[in-house]
């Protein structure tokens, strides 16, 4: 009987047994708890997609089995290990940032879209500019062509004459070309990384180093033109920071942007103005267009003092509401553009931006810096706070220093930087600690001269906008225009 019952019993068990296996057959997640099937559910998936991974990495390999990163796997499994103890992580709802704040977008409508960088280009800008294949033949772009507005030189333009003048200075027009070239990468590369809460130093040290690197700085033969101006507000022009200086970029600021690149001394100097509060357009738009209306009025045998007068009509046709307070533009009367000659960024001539009497003429072949400053403040500047910019006299006469480290320093200044404009950061750059004394003697022996920031009444706004040209023997062409302005 005893040996009855067991037969039966395990008779009853398997019969049992048997029936559970037909139902798991049919229904695998029979007698798990909802969270046992949902984890369950949730590694059959991983496992589904981590096969699927590894049979598309074997065709991309040629057939070849390969390991397939589990980084993601296990970070599958850790959120499953997460969910299976009942913990549940809250998902945050992503802020909405302001329009034209620190989220990437054009600092203004004023200044255009920032254009692509040419095909082969890096982002952020690595490649030397002469190695891009657009520039495979060693010839740069042309800028924009304006014919002369007097008329004694409409015939300039179809003139045989004057064309082979032009083919004479091809080498000349497209040095400057290259570095006009390099001027538009690294301004719409700046288009693209400056925004609200950046420093400005770290500002100034991104463009310095695009410029060196797609230009391919070799000493005094290629490189930057002078320091990188971010003068901000009331400060209209010559600064940039030292190291030390601290100051952050602001939503509510007006930066001038005036940086500049040479070839064989021949510089592009252009600048422009960002913001990003719409409620100073109309104070950008007053400079970019006094500065388009003096690049249409220049031209050979122009009275500069002609030039200032309609720039200055143009400017102060402008009013400017800030605050709910309107304010009338007004011209820098003491900044002027300016003549380049080669390793000498203001040679002589300068263009006012007010009618102020000269009488003196524009010649053909030269090269000038056409810019405008306005501002809602009294349209005088004066020097103020610490001095970041100097530069060597053009035609210092020689000078007997005492100094030993005078000496030095000026061998220092010679050697890197001949009679282009540099700063202190970039003296610091190259090892040279303790000048301070030293560059003031030098100054005070008027053979290095310093260029202090240009400043308005306080609390007043500034703008700025600039454009190289040369007054060819047919036509002029503004070297520095590119599709943002």
């Amino acid at each position: 009987i005893i040996c009855e019952r067991t037969i039966m019993s395990d008779t009853n068990a398997n019969a049992s047994a048997s029936g559970a296996a037909e139902a798991s057959a049919d229904d695998p997640y029979a007698g798990m708890t909802k969270q046992q099937i949902k984890n369950r559910k949730k590694r059959e998936a991983r496992k589904r997609k981590k096969q699927q991974q590894k049979e598309e990495k074997k065709e991309e390999n040629g057939g070849e089995d390969v390991k397939v990163d589990d980084a993601a796997q296990k970070d599958d499994d850790a959120a499953a290990s997460a969910s299976s103890a009942g913990k549940k992580k809250k998902k945050k709802k992503k802020k909405k940032k302001a329009n034209n704040s620190a989220d990437g977008k054009p600092w203004s409508t004023t200044s255009g879209p920032a254009p692509k960088l040419p095909e082969g280009q890096t982002y952020p800008p690595k490649r030397r500019v002469a190695e891009l294949p657009a520039f495979k033949d060693g010839k740069f772009p042309e800028g924009e062509i304006q014919e002369y507005a007097l008329e004694q030189h409409a015939s300039r333009i179809t003139s045989e004459e004057k064309r082979a003048q032009e083919r004479l200075e091809e080498d000349v027009y497209n040095e400057v070309r290259e570095a006009a070239e390099v001027h538009r990468q690294v301004r719409a590369y700046a288009k693209k990384f400056i925004k609200p809460g950046m420093a400005l130093v770290d500002i100034v040290q991104k463009i310095e180093a695009a410029s060196d690197a797609l230009i391919g700085t070799d000493g005094l033969k290629r490189g930057w033109g002078f320091p990188t101006g971010v003068s901000i507000n009331d400060c209209a022009a010559h600064y940039t920071p030292n190291y030390g200086d601290k100051r952050v970029l602001q939503y509510g600021d007006v930066m001038k942007l005036d940086f500049g690149t040479q070839i064989n001394g021949r510089i592009i100097d252009c600048a422009m103005t960002i913001h990003f509060d719409p409620q100073f357009d109309n104070l950008v738009n007053a400079v970019k267009d006094a500065t388009n209306t003096g690049i249409k009025e220049a031209g050979i045998d122009v009275r500069l003092c002609d030039i200032g007068e309609r720039i200055q009509e143009v400017m102060e046709s402008y009013e400017v509401t800030i605050e709910g307070k309107t304010y009338p533009v007004k011209c820098i009367r003491n900044l002027n553009g300016h003549s380049i000659a080669p390793y000498q960024i203001h040679a002589g001539k300068s263009v006012p931006i007010i009618n102020n009497g000269d009488t003196t003429r524009m010649e053909e072949g030269e090269f000038y810096a056409i810019e405008t400053f306005g501002t809602t403040g009294r349209g005088h500047v004066l020097e103020a706070g610490d001095c970041s910019h100097y530069m060597k006299v053009y035609d210092a006469p020689f000078t007997t220093l005492r100094s030993g480290k005078a000496k030095k320093l000026l061998s220092t200044i010679e050697k890197e930087f001949g009679t282009l404009a540099w700063c202190r950061r970039w003296l610091e750059d190259r090892g040279t600690s303790k000048y301070l004394l030293a560059l003031k003697q030098l100054v005070d022996a008027d053979v290095v001269r310093a260029y202090p920031p240009l400043v308005d009444v306080a609390g007043s706004y500034t703008a700025q906008w600039e454009h190289t040209l040369v007054l060819r023997p047919t036509c002029k062409e503004i070297l520095s225009r590119g599709e943002d302005f």
